[in-house]
């Protein structure tokens, strides 16, 4: 999506204070290969493996001052979510895990899992 992180990364220069952005990729030099103006940046690479991408939202998110879960908590969530997914898609209705009302119940079922491990 080479547009919208375009858009992204012009929206922090345009308002420093207010927003970051961050590049996840599967691979290294992936993103450099096919997006040359990224050189300087670092994207996080997380090798195509959910605990990887875990890992690379808490690197991303470092700098932030709010609790922050942990590697092993974030996937418990993961997997609390894999199992309530078929689940969730059928009381909605929804043919796609990609529908808007998909991820506000998910990140309702995330919220409990989290603050009920």
């Amino acid at each position: 999506m080479p547009f919208e992180l375009g858009l992204a990364v012009t929206w922090a220069k345009l308002n420093p204070r207010q927003h970051s952005w961050f590049v996840f990729e599967t691979k290294v030099r992936r993103a450099q290969k096919s997006l040359s103006d990224l050189d300087g940046s670092d994207p996080n690479i997380h090798n195509g493996t959910v605990e990887g991408v875990m890992r690379e939202i808490c690197n991303a998110f470092v700098r932030t001052r709010v609790a922050r879960p942990t590697v092993p908590q974030m996937m418990q969530t993961y997997r609390a979510l894999s199992r309530k997914l078929d689940a969730v898609k059928v009381a909605a209705g929804a043919r796609s895990v990609f529908e808007a009302r998909i991820f506000e119940d998910l990140c309702f079922a995330a919220k409990a899992a989290m603050s009920h491990p």
